[in-house]
C-alpha cells in the first residue's frame, strides 16, 4: 500500500510506515530487502571489533565535568596500539592528567573513561582475539551488579535502537523496530552525500505530533545512519538518547565517523557528550573525543 505526499512515498512494511525520498523511489530498487538489512546491521559493532586485529594511533581527550560544565578531571593522551603475532599491546606516547581522573592505583574513578578504555586502550598483552561478529545477540545473562550495567551501556552504544534486557522501565522503549515504536517515530530512507560519496541515509525521529505524555515514553531523540550503497556497511552515525525514570537518568549524544582501511570499516572519529546516573555510581557528566589514525594490518 502506498501513500503519496509531495514528492515522497510512504510504504507500509510489517505494519510500520517508512517514508522513501523521491530519489529512492526513482532508483526502483528492492527497498524491503534494504530495510531488512539495515534493521539487522552488525557492521557498526564489527567496526569496533576490527580495532582488536589492527595497529593504530589515537588522540584521546576525555573530560569529566561538574554541574556548571567546568572540567573537574581529565585525560589527554596519544597512544599507539601494536598488533604483532596475534597479540596487541599499547604504548602511551603522550599523557596529561588532571583532577581525580585516577586513584592511587591508577584505576579509573569514573565509569565513562572505564568504558572508553575498554574500546580504545589495551592493558598489558592480549592475544587470540578476532574480529568475528556472531549473529547471536549480546546478552547480560552471565553478569551481575556493576558488570551487568557496563554491558548494558555497551549494548546501548553498539546497538542503539535495539531492545536491551534487564533495564527497568527502559529496555522495551529502546526497540525502534517493533510495531509499538511506529506509533511514536517517523522513519525515512534517503540518498545523500557523506564524506564525498553517495550513501543511503536512514533516519528515525520522534513524531512532531506527540503530546507530553507520549514524549515521556520515548528514549531515542534522533538516530541518523549513513550506509555504503554497495556494501551497506555503516559509514557514519549520529544519535541522541535521553530518559528520566527512578533508577536511570541519562542524556547522551554520540557522533561516529568511519573510514575504510584495507577492506575493513574502522572508526575514525568518535565524539560523545553525556550526563547520566545509574545504580552503583554517582552522576557523571562527560565529554570525550577519540581520533584514530595511522592504521596498520
Amino acid at each position: 500500500m502506498l501513500f503519496l505526499r509531495a514528492q515522497d512515498t510512504t510504504v507500509i512494511i510489517d505494519e510500520g510506515r517508512i517514508t522513501l525520498a523521491e530519489v529512492v523511489v526513482r532508483n526502483n530498487f528492492d527497498y524491503k530487502k534494504l530495510l531488512a538489512q539495515i534493521k539487522a546491521d552488525t557492521s557498526f559493532y564489527k567496526a569496533f571489533k576490527n580495532l582488536r586485529v589492527l595497529g593504530f594511533s589515537s588522540y584521546n581527550d576525555i573530560r569529566m565535568l561538574d554541574k556548571s560544565g567546568t572540567t573537574k578531571a581529565s585525560l589527554y593522551s596519544k597512544t599507539r596500539q601494536n598488533r604483532v603475532d596475534g597479540c596487541r599491546t599499547m604504548d602511551i606516547l603522550e599523557e596529561k592528567v588532571s583532577g581525580d581522573f585516577f586513584n592511587s592505583k591508577r584505576e579509573y574513578n569514573y565509569l565513562t573513561p572505564e568504558l572508553y578504555a575498554s574500546l580504545f586502550f589495551t592493558e598489558g598483552k592480549i592475544c587470540g582475539e578476532t574480529n568475528i561478529v556472531s549473529q547471536k545477540n549480546r546478552t547480560t545473562a552471565s553478569k551481575k551488579g556493576l558488570e551487568k550495567h557496563k554491558e548494558q551501556l555497551k549494548m546501548l552504544f553498539f546497538n542503539p535502537g535495539k531492545k536491551i534486557p534487564g533495564i527497568p522501565f527502559i529496555g522495551d522503549k529502546l526497540d525502534l523496530y517493533d510495531a509499538r515504536a511506529h506509533e511514536f517515530y517517523d522513519y525515512r530512507l534517503d540518498i545523500e552525500e557523506f564524506k564525498g560519496q553517495l550513501c543511503y541515509v536512514f533516519s528515525i525521529k520522534p513524531k512532531e505530533t506527540l503530546d507530553a505524555n507520549q514524549k515521556d515514553l520515548i528514549v531515542v531523540d534522533e538516530m541518523t545512519t549513513w550506509f555504503d550503497q554497495r556494501t551497506l556497511e555503516v559509514l557514519g552515525r549520529n544519535y541522541s538518547l535521553s530518559y528520566k525514570a527512578g533508577v536511570y537518568d541519562f542524556d547522551v549524544t554520540m557522533e561516529v565517523i568511519m573510514r575504510r582501511f584495507n577492506g575493513l570499516i574502522v572508526p575514525e572519529l568518535l565524539r560523545y557528550r553525556g550526563n547520566w546516573d545509574v545504580i552503583f555510581k554517582k552522576r557523571e557528566r562527560a565529554v570525550f573525543t577519540a581520533t584514530l589514525f595511522d592504521f596498520k594490518q
